[in-house]
């Protein structure tokens, strides 16, 4: 049941991610281009997105549990550090670039979008990385 229920909701936001143009590199970088003819309709998008998962977010941490009743564990740590910076700036470089964020370009992979492909595979790569490098930390 657990599996159906996370399936449905990410067919849902997917879906909501191809609505909304989000999962449209186009777009995203259209949004991002400041100096451009800048296309400020994706901060709609987001501003509804946060308008309707902040009073979630504040019922779920009050009710500390989830719906299916098990613990609610939310991040304890509220203090940035550079590692939180680093992977943030990362982040926004990389969407910046391509104009997809992992959600979107998973998204854009299932519809056929060659370049969401690429930007999959250079995502699982970084990832792979970013886990050998953790594990070396950790032996020394």
């Amino acid at each position: 049941m657990s599996a159906l229920i996370a399936g449905v909701a990410g067919l849902v936001f997917g879906m909501g991610l191809l609505l909304s143009g989000m999962a449209d590199p186009a777009k995203v970088l259209g949004f991002l281009d400041l100096a451009g003819p800048w296309d400020p309709s994706l901060a709609l998008v987001m501003g509804g997105a946060m308008a309707v998962a902040a009073p979630a977010f504040a019922w779920a941490r009050r009710r500390g549990r989830t719906l299916r009743d098990t613990p609610l564990h939310v991040p304890e740590q509220r203090q940035l550090d550079g590692r939180l910076i680093a992977g943030s700036l990362t982040f926004g470089a990389g969407w910046g670039i391509a104009g997809f964020c992992p959600g979107p370009a998973l998204v854009g992979m299932a519809a056929g979008n060659a370049g969401a492909l690429l930007f999959v595979a250079a995502m699982v790569v970084g990832m792979v990385a970013f886990s050998l490098v953790e594990r070396v930390k950790t032996l020394r």
